[in-house]
């Protein structure tokens, strides 16, 4: 699963609609409150690429195979707290849900912390899972290349941005 940049809005603005609108959650301003979960979401995409440079620079350093780098980038992760992969989205619930205790722009939070996560991750995951589907499609459309190859590497980039565009990622 990945978060795009261009979901970020979409994704805070139906967190604190849905959320307001079961009252879970009272606002006293939404587009404030938009913004403190989309703070969350950009935090998260920001140290995501920190993380997949640190991966990237030990497989090189220490001259590992490919096949490792998601080994290094989840140990990277651990190490730093920060969900990777299947936790990803359990981890940005934790973030949000941390960020309505310290809001000045949520006035009360009603439902149980569980609650909130569980709409939290849900949410995100509907919105997550189209790189999923993207990943599929693309390596459907590049079958006829040896995974791992420079040649896959490139034609696989080319065709995942082909796809974004076609979209609206």
């Amino acid at each position: 699963m990945k978060l795009y940049q261009g979901k970020i809005p979409t994704i805070a603005e139906e967190a604190i609609r849905a959320l307001s609108e079961t009252g879970d959650i009272e606002v006293t301003d939404p587009q404030e409150a938009q913004l403190d979960v989309e703070s969350v979401l950009r935090e998260y995409l920001r140290m995501d690429r920190e993380l997949t440079d640190k991966a990237k620079d030990v497989v090189e350093k220490k001259k590992l195979p490919y096949e490792q780098f998601g080994k290094v980038k989840r140990s990277l992760s651990e190490e730093r707290g920060v969900g990777a992969g299947e936790e990803a989205t359990s981890w940005i619930a934790n973030q949000i849900v941390e960020t309505f205790m310290h809001s000045p722009h949520v006035e009360e939070v009603f439902a149980d912390d569980a609650t909130l996560r569980r709409k939290i991750r849900e949410l995100l995951k509907k919105h997550m899972q189209v790189d999923q589907e993207l990943d599929e499609e693309v390596r459907r459309r590049i079958k006829n290349l040896a995974e791992g190859t420079a040649t896959w590497d490139i034609e696989y980039a080319r065709v995942m941005e082909q796809m974004k565009r076609k979209h609206g990622l």
